[in-house]
């Protein structure tokens, strides 16, 4: 291991529990919140606490709604795929399976997109290995997001049994949440954004647009907080942060490049890379690797990986997706693989997936019946 990872403290909370802490509060006995008739959970794609904390004076609202320790840690991967299946299933990235953005099937050559492909790549539902909590809770639970979400695999397998609402204006979305909320006692609602994001990914966190997207869920977390029954519990968070990387950061690794020798497949995403290595050249890939990287990156064999515990008890059938080397960026870099001919990836601004704080802590702002 290239160094110690960092820990999390003790009594950090975890991505993994909110859902569950917010069940339990309808029943008057979280550890996390107030008692509660209904509760809302609003998801904002990529607002890390950091971010939030910078343009603060973009986000009136929450800044105010919120304090310094209103935070939560994400899983690592911290990126959308692992983060939101966790959230959604109250597990770890090892017990449900989504190890990361691509992973490799074991036993193939192919690595496959765990957000999107159940539609393009085949990925069957039991891919996902948890019982999402949607149909495992035994309350009513309803999802609020954006019609093209509706129907497609991610969902199915990570929101059974719920009962999809789509609303593309973001506005009428976290109205339509409160109703659900009013109008079904005892039930739970995941409210998801995802347009800040998409944003970061494309002109950066630190961009004018960011900030524009950032006014527009501030106004739309105020217009929640005004708009919930009383008794009504809600929580603002969001699956990870985000970390912008120039064109200049980008370390690409292309044909006879010695960080490639003995790499067989590369998955992942450009700031945390599962490489699967060529059988017996495991060590050899760790090693080059270690050399060349660990000033910038964490450098880690898989066994490194599991033994932290990061990825929590990681089932067999789960171990040969995670790369035989993982890569985790330290500093602000990100890895592409350049022979690949597509490099619409290499116009991406800002990213996520490692370890650091900007991209693992993100907020946990309480409203209504939880403020």
């Amino acid at each position: 291991m290239s160094l110690s990872l960092p820990a999390d403290p003790p009594r950090a909370r975890s991505l993994t529990g909110v859902v569950p802490q917010m069940a339990a509060a309808l029943e008057g006995r979280s550890e996390w919140f107030a008692p509660a008739r209904s509760a809302v959970v609003f998801v904002v794609d990529g607002l890390g606490a950091h971010n939030l904390a910078a343009r603060a004076g973009h986000a009136r609202f929450l800044a105010q709604a919120g304090t310094k320790r209103d935070v939560a840690r994400t899983v690592f991967p911290s990126t959308t795929a692992s983060a939101l299946t966790s959230l959604l299933t109250g597990t770890l990235p090892g017990e449900h399976g989504i190890v990361g953005y691509r992973a490799r099937i074991p036993g193939t050559d192919d690595v496959v997109n765990q957000l999107r492909g159940w539609n393009t790549d085949g990925l069957p539902l039991e891919w996902q290995r948890s019982v999402p909590l949607s149909a495992s809770l035994g309350r009513p639970f309803f999802v609020v997001s954006k019609r093209e979400y509706m129907g497609t695999g991610f969902t199915a397998a990570t929101q059974a049994g719920a009962d999809f609402h789509g609303v593309d204006d973001l506005i009428e979305r976290v109205q339509t949440a409160a109703e659900l909320a009013a109008q079904h006692p005892g039930s739970l609602v995941y409210l998801y954004a995802p347009e800040l994001d998409g944003i970061g990914h494309r002109r950066g966190w630190q961009s004018d647009e960011w900030v524009v997207g950032l006014e527009k869920v501030d106004a739309a977390s105020r217009t929640l907080a005004g708009a919930l029954a009383p008794g009504t519990g809600a929580v603002v968070t969001a699956d990870h942060g985000m970390v912008d990387i120039p064109r200049h950061r980008h370390i690409l690794l292309g044909e006879g490049d010695g960080l490639v020798d003995g790499v067989r497949l590369i998955g992942g995403e450009p700031r945390m890379l599962h490489l699967y290595a060529e059988p017996g050249e495991a060590d050899v890939v760790l090693a080059a690797w270690t050399a060349a990287e660990s000033s910038r990156s964490w450098v880690l064999s898989r066994d490194d990986l599991l033994d932290s515990g990061l990825f929590g008890a990681v089932d067999a059938e789960v171990r040969d997706r995670i790369g035989d080397v993982v890569i985790a960026a330290r500093s602000g870099v990100a890895y592409y693989d350049d022979r690949i001919a597509d490099k619409g990836p290499q116009r991406m601004i800002g990213q996520h997936g490692s370890f650091t704080p900007e991209e693992r802590i993100v907020p946990l702002i309480r409203l209504g019946a939880f403020a």
